[in-house]
């Protein structure tokens, strides 16, 4: 099995020559509060297209694919120098497909209705976002989320950048020299007198302390992060197994080499200790769990190679994805003692023009003494910004 991996990682670096990382360039959406853009009014198209192909094995979750795209036409204004207002909608559309659910589409919908939308699953969207120094803000309505958390993949599945409904509550950013923080509140599912569903929220925390400046040779950091979802109120009239609050939390330490080469862009290395907690309720079959990943990986140019160690021992996780925990999604009640997975992947992404990003990854999970499954996608990321007026 070894001897395999090694041939398989081999391969990759050979066909791979250059590899930078679709999280980043792709998912991730960067804050635009800029104190130059005062008195804009401007139409923002933010768009992701995508096709993801997922061949799983081993009974950890059943394969699927993921053909579509999300649309989110708004307007934004920055009345302000530090603070934005932006309000449009949020459209998914799935290819082949004419209804769609009302739930929130990011985790178990057990609170959902049974209303169906046509066409498109819609949802309104607005955004407030103020600086309240140079270092903290803070977000109302729909906050940065997904790839924008730095979550590690233990605790979410990259998958949810596709899929998900956009977060909305509130959210405290802080960005230091040395210190980096996020702290959010998603509220998934609110109640009102007398409804037959549950509250349902999640608290999450990511921060990284970093020892030396970013730039140097040699960056060393230590990410601390969890994830905290409560389901479950006071006033909602479910009397039996209401309440669950399921607990998820990662601590670590990594490198990075900055080699200051046209080639190898960034070589880093990561180590996390990953924890699950039930604190209340029976909805996971173990109270408690624990697991280690490790992880590395070489941007070169337009690429990105990685290789990942996992094993764990009875831990479930909130948000990522099943093969990163003890418990299968593909048959009910089964469970596994002990599972080890290693994974090795290669990513492409490109810049377009300015507001226009391509990429292209692909991922073998090899479960060790179990499986092989494999991933790949291609996905374009359209975020063009058109000036209206400025007042």
């Amino acid at each position: 099995m070894i001897r395999k991996i090694g041939i398989i990682g081999a391969a990759l670096v050979l066909a791979w020559p250059l590899f930078a990382q679709v999280g980043e360039r792709v998912f991730r959406e960067e804050s635009r509060l800029d104190s130059l853009r005062k008195g804009e009014l401007s139409i923002e198209l933010n768009s992701l297209s995508f096709f993801k192909d997922d061949e799983y094995a081993g009974g950890f979750q059943k394969g699927y694919s993921l053909p579509g795209f999300w649309l989110q036409p708004k307007l934004t204004f920055q009345p302000l120098k530090n603070l934005r207002l932006e309000l449009g909608a949020h459209l998914l559309r799935y290819w082949g497909a004419t209804t769609y659910p009302c739930y929130a589409y990011h985790d178990i919908a057990e609170w959902s209705g049974e209303q169906y939308q046509r066409g498109f699953h819609a949802l309104p969207w607005f955004r407030a976002e103020a600086a309240l120094s140079d270092r903290f803000r803070v977000v109302l309505g729909d906050i940065y989320g997904g790839a924008s958390h730095h979550l590690v993949e233990p605790l979410y599945n990259p998958e949810l950048n596709l899929m998900a409904d956009p977060e909305a509550g509130v959210q405290l950013l802080y960005a230091s020299r040395r210190f980096e923080m996020d702290v959010w509140v998603d509220w998934r599912s609110f109640i009102f007198q007398g409804d037959t569903h549950q509250e349902s929220f999640v608290v999450g925390l990511s921060s990284e302390v970093k020892l030396n400046a970013e730039e140097a040779p040699w960056h060393f950091y230590l990410p601390i992060q969890a994830l905290a979802q409560h389901r479950g109120g006071e006033i909602d009239t479910i009397y039996t197994r209401s309440v669950q609050t399921l607990v998820n939390g990662a601590i670590g330490a990594g490198v990075v080499w900055n080699p200051h080469h046209p080639v190898v862009k960034r070589v880093g290395a990561e180590a996390d200790v990953t924890f699950s907690w039930q604190q209340a309720g029976d909805l996971w079959p173990f109270d408690t769990g624990a697991g280690f990943y490790l992880r590395t990986y070489a941007d070169l140019r337009d690429f990105r190679v990685k290789a990942a160690y996992w094993m764990c021992r009875d831990f479930v996780s909130v948000l990522g994805s099943p093969f990163y925990g003890a418990l299968s999604l593909a048959d009910e009640g089964r469970t596994f003692d002990t599972p080890q997975m290693v994974t090795l992947g290669a990513e492409w992404s490109r810049t377009l023009g300015h507001g226009f990003t391509i990429g292209a990854d692909v991922d073998v999970y090899v479960h060790l003494k179990n499986a092989t499954s494999f991933s790949a996608g291609v996905y374009l990321r359209i975020n063009p910004v058109f000036l209206l007026k400025k007042f």
